[in-house]
């Protein structure tokens, strides 16, 4: 073991991830994931100590208090290990390979996450949260990092067999998912939806049972289903999940905006962090659910969640932070949650009340200590009343002591939100929303995009060192081409065309058309190359690259729109077994292949001014469709499509099947719905 160098030391100081920045006044010696530290590791010939997690994480900082702020602690770790922590946010590929093996190890993941390599980057030993004591059948932390040093050093052989064995099953596993399956037509979706809907929690809402995630791509997927079939259960399930988040304490009720999850099956109590991409995804879904069905709730929950992105994740360059932190002074709740009494104090005797019974706060209490998280169970007849106690309440709370914000600029999250704040401003007819959509575009592209490539994130401006993955390029990609059809402008085409030649360059797997890594063929090299075509909390990179390619197959000359369509069509091809066996685990996947399904339908409107031709056009047309309207030959969907009589003038395909060009929007509708 070498003495104590210039190495040994926190170097999280200039980092460009708030997470790792939280981190930098330890006493551990904490290096970011990069060649020297796993150089300064082989040198030293110690095992390599990996920490993961992310900023809004609660147990994460539970943890650093714990232990990584503890200098006996911190003293075992730095004498024994290289020690490096990685924010899962911004080297989302790192996170994938070892969850992939904390879960095959301990049949669970989470954050953080702990785990012990070798200096080449095998893990022999993964886990999660470690207490600082002895808890429950966990060893204490310190406990664990004497028994992996005693092993390090006593039993170097097993070690590096386990370590093997582990890359052996990770590079195994990480295989592409089989081609040739079932065709992606209607049998198949409406198996997968059949499936979808035998696990609802009809009581409740949404699937499965404690904790909630709200599922807001497979809502998305069963909105496109239903819009296809009109088939009511469908849209029973649909409508009872979506009240129930919108009502329960997983919803801001004050603010807007929704909770990572619920930590109940009722979505009463929620996980407190609010990321951006669960509020992207949401607003997306609900602003679709408010158009085709006019629920007032969800038009409520669309004004109210855009107001909360807008107000409190928009970074000054006008891109969106990542989230808002699970915790305020170390403790969960402590901004959001309310007693009775606390309510009378802010509003008086009679308002107090009356905001008791209207928010469901009780004496008892439905969170910790006697206090409530607020519900908005039933609407109140007196809305003005109600409005005048949601402003005073929320005016209170803003007093409050309130969680910090992770302001790193993530590229897909971002891309996530211009494509929710695009699509719900079209329909909605709010061009302040596409505006602000438009800014983060300009912003994204800007800083992230550097001689042609993305880097996953920036902070305050200065983007990072870690390259953009999959998804990061699908998700701009899907909003540039969403900005191209509500705005027109050719330069959203363009741009998504050009990340789209350089994800089939980068990301494609040359030998198993159809399948995509998630780090481009140029990036660092891992113990295997990260493959994960399952959707999970945001949508994979292969769906939203598969929704891209769809999308841009509609939007360009012949020749790309030839290639992109095969692309797009490849990746549904494989992603039949998903939407076969895993239907939950692909709601992303059966959004793109409704769409895929109906041709996709494509919608242009000839017109010299928006007229109320295009207004229509956009709220009638199904999700996954494209939309363009603007002057004839402007665009390309636009060639040769002319004004009838000077009247505009909508031209309805599905595929390369085309109706009779109409121009009054009753005969649009029924070329629509027929």
């Amino acid at each position: 073991m070498t003495a104590p160098g210039p190495r040994d030391r926190n170097t999280l100081g200039d980092a460009t991830s708030p997470y790792l920045r939280q981190h930098a006044g330890n006493p551990v010696h904490w290096h970011q994931w990069g060649p020297e530290a796993l150089a300064w590791a082989r040198e030293r010939n110690v095992p390599i100590l990996l920490s993961i997690g992310y900023a809004a994480c609660h147990w994460c900082h539970v943890m650093a208090h714990e232990s990584f702020e503890d200098d006996a602690t911190a003293a075992v770790m730095n004498e024994n290990f290289v020690c490096i922590k990685v924010d899962r946010e911004e080297r989302p590929d790192l996170d994938a390979v070892y969850m992939n093996a904390t879960v095959a190890m301990t049949g669970q993941g989470g954050w953080p996450m702990t785990c012990f390599l070798t200096p080449d980057g095998a893990p022999f030993y993964c886990g999660t949260y470690y207490p600082r004591e002895p808890r429950g059948g966990m060893p204490s932390f310190t406990q664990l990092l004497h028994a992996v040093t005693d092993t390090w050093r006593s039993r170097r052989g097993d070690v590096d067999d386990a370590a093997a064995s582990v890359v052996a099953e990770l590079r195994r596993s990480s295989g592409a998912l089989p081609a040739g399956g079932a065709p992606i037509d209607v049998p198949l979706l409406s198996g997968a939806v059949a499936s979808v809907l035998r696990d609802e929690d009809r009581d409740r809402g949404g699937f499965g049972g404690a904790p909630k995630f709200p599922p807001s791509m497979l809502l998305e997927g069963l909105l496109r289903s239903y819009e296809r079939t009109a088939a009511e259960p469908t849209l029973r399930t649909i409508e009872r999940t979506a009240q129930a988040m919108a009502r329960g304490g997983i919803y801001d009720q004050l603010g807007g905006g929704f909770a990572r999850y619920s930590v109940d099956a009722e979505w009463v109590v929620p996980h407190f962090e609010k990321m951006l991409y669960d509020n992207a995804l949401l607003v997306r879904f609900y602003a679709h659910l408010a158009r085709r069905t006019g629920s007032a709730l969800a038009g409520r929950v669309v004004e109210e969640t855009v107001d909360f992105l807008l107000r409190d994740l928009r970074t000054a360059a006008g891109a969106f932070a990542s989230a808002l932190d699970a915790d305020t002074e170390g403790e969960e709740g402590l901004t959001y949650s309310w007693t009775p009494q606390q309510l009378v104090d802010v509003l008086g005797d009679d308002d107090g009340r009356w905001a008791a019974e209207a928010f469901a706060v009780t004496d008892a209490g439905t969170f910790e200590r006697g206090t409530s998280v607020l519900q908005r169970l039933v609407d109140p007849p007196d809305t003005d009343r109600l409005a005048d106690i949601r402003s005073r309440l929320l005016a209170a709370r803003n007093r409050r002591p309130q969680p910090a914000r992770d302001d790193k600029v993530v590229t897909a999250w971002n891309g996530l939100t211009i494509t929710a704040l695009a699509e719900a401003g079209a329909v909605f007819g709010r061009g302040d929303w596409v505006e602000a959509a438009e800014e983060c575009a300009h912003m994204v592209l800007s800083s992230h995009l550097v001689e042609g490539r993305l880097r996953r994130a920036s902070l305050g401006g200065v983007v990072g060192e870690p390259a953009g993955i999959l998804e990061d390029y699908g998700a701009l990609a899907t909003a540039l081409l969403t900005l191209h059809q509500v705005t027109g402008a050719v330069e959203w085409l363009d741009a998504a065309t050009g990340l789209l030649d350089t994800t089939i360059e980068h990301f494609a797997d040359p030998d198993e058309p159809g399948s995509w890594f998630d780090t481009a063929d140029d990036a660092e090299t891992l113990v295997t190359r990260p493959r994960d075509p399952l959707d999970g909390a945001t949508p994979s990179g292969a769906s939203l690259t598969a929704e891209a390619l769809l999308t841009a197959s509609s939007l360009v000359d012949a020749d790309r729109s030839a290639k992109y369509a095969a692309a797009a069509a490849d990746s549904l091809d494989r992603a039949s077994v998903a939407l076969q066996r895993a239907p939950r685990s692909a709601g992303h996947w059966l959004a793109v292949a409704e769409a895929f399904v109906r041709g996709p339908l494509q919608i242009a409107v000839s017109e010299d001014a928006p007229s109320e031709l295009s207004e229509q056009a956009r709220i009638l047309a199904p999700g996954g469709a494209v939309v363009v309207a603007g002057r004839a030959d402007s665009t390309p969907l636009l060639a040769d499509r002319p004004q009838i009589d000077g009247t505009p003038t909508a031209y309805v395909c599905r595929g390369f099947v085309c109706d009779r060009p109409v121009t009054d929007p009753a005969s649009l509708r029924e070329q629509i719905e027929r």
